[in-house]
Formats: structure tokens, C-alpha cells, sequence
């Protein structure tokens, strides 16, 4: 069997976090490894047991917004970072993406949904949910930041990574090497100025070039 995909919880409200250990006890395939309830407490502990995926509140005492994720994301650059928060403005979303997360949750997301996340998050997908989705793209369009269009291939690629595809996925898909994918999906954040699949999804919804009408957590 695989070995269980380790997650750590980073909120102030104690509440919410023994809720959400309750919600990743169901599973057996994610184990809870730490918690902590300020950055500083969370960064010395995420150093330590180096977790595969951070669930990080954005406003946290001394520290909120991107501020977090980009520490977070400093301290821990090989792990994955979900932002679960009640702020959903699309300018705090495409901050915290630019940052270096690569999913974000409202804490209005069903367990169930949540559970389901973390473990795409896990696979190196990256996530958004409806409403995050719907508020971080009714902007006006965006030029892209170069001025290039996107080839008929990039424009492939980039509406399977909409649809929560991952590069092998997206190899077998469209039969072309999972290397090319990776040229083609860096190619795509060039032009769109993202960092990451969410920051690209979002990017590429407010330049209309995608639509991110459809429901799902992943993106």
C-alpha cells in the first residue's frame, strides 16, 4: 500500500482545527502529522516534520493574506499549500496563488469535498473550488503579459489542466511525451504570467480563454 499522504493544519481558531482533524481522521489514506495555530509555531513544526500537504488559514495573528503562504512556501518548498479561508475576493486569491499556493478552499467546502482536495493536491494537481472559481474570474480580461497568443497545442494542454488533468493525464490524452506536456505547460505560465496550474486557470478565465463554468473542486 501507499504510504498515507501527511497533512498539517495551520489555523488559529482551535475549533476549526479539531474540526477539520476530525474530518481527516475518515481517511485512511491521510494522516494528520501536526498543528499549529500562529506562523511562527507553524514554520518551526512544518520544518521539522515536513509535511506533503499544508492546510493553511490566511489570516493568522501578526500575519495575513499572501504574507503566510509565501513564508510557508519558503520554509517548505517541496510541500503542497491548500489555503482553507472565508475570504474568497479575487484579489486575495490571485495574491495567495502568485505566493506560491497551489489551491484555495473556502471553509464553506463540504468534508467530503475537502477530503478529496487534499488528495489531488497530494498528486501535484491543483485545486479552487466553485466559488473561489466564479469570484476570482468575473473580472474584466486580461491581456496576456507578453503580448503571445497560445498555440493551438498550449490551448490543448491548458483546457485539460482546467479540468483537474495532470501532466501524465494530459500525455496520454493528447499520446505526446509527459516531457513536452511540461514544455508546453511552462510555455503557458511564461504567457500568462502564473506561477502555478490554479494561478494559470484563474489567469486564463479572466482572458476568457478557458471558462471555469462547470462545478468540481479541481482545477
Amino acid at each position: 500500500m501507499n504510504a498515507p499522504v501527511t497533512v498539517m493544519i495551520v489555523d488559529d481558531h482551535p475549533m476549526v482545527r479539531q474540526g477539520l482533524a476530525a474530518f481527516l481522521g475518515l481517511a485512511e489514506d491521510l494522516r494528520l502529522v501536526g498543528e499549529a495555530g500562529d506562523l511562527e509555531n507553524a514554520l518551526a513544526d512544518a520544518r521539522r516534520l515536513e509535511p506533503d500537504v499544508v492546510l493553511l488559514d490566511l489570516v493568522l495573528p501578526g500575519v495575513q493574506g499572501a504574507g503566510a503562504v509565501a513564508a510557508m512556501r519558503t520554509a517548505l518548498p517541496g510541500s503542497r499549500i491548500l489555503v482553507l479561508t472565508s475570504f474568497a475576493e479575487p484579489e486575495r486569491v490571485i495574491a495567495a496563488l502568485s505566493a506560491g499556493a497551489d489551491g484555495y478552499l473556502a471553509k464553506t467546502v463540504a468534508p467530503e469535498d475537502l477530503l478529496s482536495a487534499v488528495r489531488q493536491i497530494a498528486k501535484g494537481r491543483s485545486v479552487l473550488d466553485a466559488g473561489v472559481r466564479d469570484a476570482a474570474s468575473r473580472r474584466d480580461g486580461v491581456r496576456l503579459p507578453t503580448g503571445e497568443r497560445l498555440t493551438g497545442r498550449e490551448m490543448e494542454v491548458l483546457a485539460l489542466i482546467a479540468e483537474g488533468w495532470d501532466n501524465r493525464d494530459i500525455s496520454g490524452r493528447l499520446s505526446i511525451a509527459e516531457k513536452t506536456v511540461k514544455v508546453h505547460v511552462g510555455r503557458i505560465y511564461a504567457k500568462l504570467g502564473a506561477q502555478n496550474r490554479a494561478q494559470a486557470v484563474v489567469l486564463a478565465a479572466r482572458a476568457g480563454l478557458v471558462s471555469l463554468a462547470t462545478g468540481g473542486t479541481g482545477s
